[in-house]
């Protein structure tokens, strides 16, 4: 294949693998922003507590991340033995069936307690869903870029989250210009009902991109499931993997989820608007920055650039929930957009240096078990820990301790971290191709 015919089709993946991403983490966030706003009080039994209304929805949010080791399996298993592009186009059409129902949901008040056992039924589809979505997506950029330009390539999909992140509280922040009423009584229904639309236009784009090249060549693994495959030659760059995602799947829902719910809070007062419009702007930081990180990564090497940006978290921790209580409007957004910034660094690069843990036997299993365990862990358990220690001990700090020991975590785990390359997908021997810290 030329050159110029293997970047053709690197950017059609890496654009196929946006637009999905973008699809999918719209219909996440949707929900964690619903979740943080009104489905305490419309899902759940009225005169219950605020903080407690909030840490319930935020337990309902959680079923999602809990539900996607499973998805990871079975979707790893369908990218591994029947190819990528054929598990896409599932988690996609599951992810948009689960978030348009719930859109059509009765509340706590017209069937009572069957109204969240039924959130929580669509809040698991959607949670399988993202679980087989992230890894394919991820291992279509990667797979189909030339070796130099991985890092690149594995951007688009990570550019997804800010791009479904700015959709949803841009979407949310509109609607809350109508009032409180209009959005608890009907209005946050709108942000769940379009995804109808995206989703077929998301389908389109995945059915005209071609296979991974890398899973056309690999060979079949040795045992019978790939599942197994990936638990006994991969467990340590799975842990390795899983110590890496932290921040990237937790401390990010730190920052836009919990703030959310925090900066609201009465002892803090901040209005709705205020906040969704902050973490609009710094949504769209975020996404100009996540290529440019990317692209930085390819040069002077993406564990660097991750660990870089994970440093930078740490420092911001403070600030960026400190800054609420401030009567500056304007320095509330420079802070949530500079810590935007600096996620973008952890985030951007780290598709590849997963995708790169693993050599291509098992690689979609393997990948998505990572990235859906971190996210069970870290990213279903963050908000609904925070809120509850925000709730007992009426301070922020506990929650600005927890946000910087998630950065110590990555670091110690980003600097053990193997990367292998394609070019021998039959290599029998595991060890990585450059020590973690080079320019990989």
């Amino acid at each position: 294949m030329t050159d110029h015919a293997q970047s053709r089709k690197a950017r059609k993946a890496g654009i196929a693998a946006f637009v999905g991403t973008t699809i999918e983490w719209y219909d996440f966030y949707v929900y964690a922003t619903a979740a943080s706003l009104v489905f305490g009080s419309i899902f759940f039994p009225e005169g219950t507590d605020r903080l407690t209304g909030i840490a319930a929805a935020f337990a309902t949010y959680a079923v999602g991340f809990f539900a996607r080791p499973l998805g990871g399996i079975v979707f790893g298993h369908i990218g591994d033995r029947f190819g990528r592009r054929s598990a896409l186009v599932i988690t996609l059409t599951m992810m948009g069936a689960a978030t348009f129902l719930v859109g059509l949901l009765p509340t706590y008040a017209d069937v009572g307690v069957l109204a969240p056992i039924l959130l929580v039924l669509l809040r698991f589809v959607q949670g399988i869903a993202v679980g087989g979505e992230w890894g394919g997506a991820v291992l279509m950029a990667v797979e189909h870029a030339p070796e130099g330009k991985k890092t690149f390539y594995g951007g688009f999909a990570q550019l997804g989250n800010p791009a479904g992140a700015l959709l949803s509280t841009g979407l949310f922040s509109l609607l809350s210009t109508l009032g409180d009423n209009a959005l608890k009584e009907w209005a946050w229904r709108v942000p769940f009902l379009l995804s109808a639309l995206l989703i077929v236009i998301g389908v389109l784009i995945r059915l005209k991109v071609e296979e991974s090249p890398v899973f056309e060549a690999e060979p079949e693994p040795d045992e019978g499931l790939p599942l197994t495959y990936a638990l006994k030659t991969n467990w340590k760059p799975i842990l390795l993997g899983i110590g890496t995602l932290p921040i990237a799947v937790g401390g990010y829902y730190l920052v836009t989820t919990f703030i959310t719910a925090y900066a609201t809070d009465p002892s803090v007062g901040l209005s709705e608007t205020v906040v969704l419009n902050a973490l609009s702007v710094a949504a769209v930081v975020e996404l100009v920055a996540t290529l440019g990180v990317a692209w930085l990564g390819d040069k002077v090497g993406r564990i660097r650039v991750v660990i870089w940006g994970l440093a930078a978290v740490a420092v911001l921790a403070t600030p960026q929930f400190l800054v609420v209580s401030s009567d500056s409007t304007a320095l509330i957004f420079l802070v949530f957009a500079a810590m935007r910034l600096v996620m973008a660094a952890t985030y951007g690069p780290v598709a590849t240096v997963l995708a790169q843990m693993f050599r291509p036997q098992a690689r979609y299993t393997s990948i998505s078990l990572t990235y859906q365990v971190a996210g069970a862990l870290f990213g279903g358990l963050s908000p609904v820990a925070s809120t509850l220690m925000f709730q007992a001990t009426d301070s922020i700090v506990p929650v600005i301790v927890l946000l910087v020991a998630m950065c110590a975590l990555s670091i110690a785990c980003l600097l053990k971290a193997p990367q292998h390359t394609d070019d021998a997908t039959t290599a029998d021997s595991p060890a990585p191709t450059a020590p973690a810290g080079t320019a990989t």
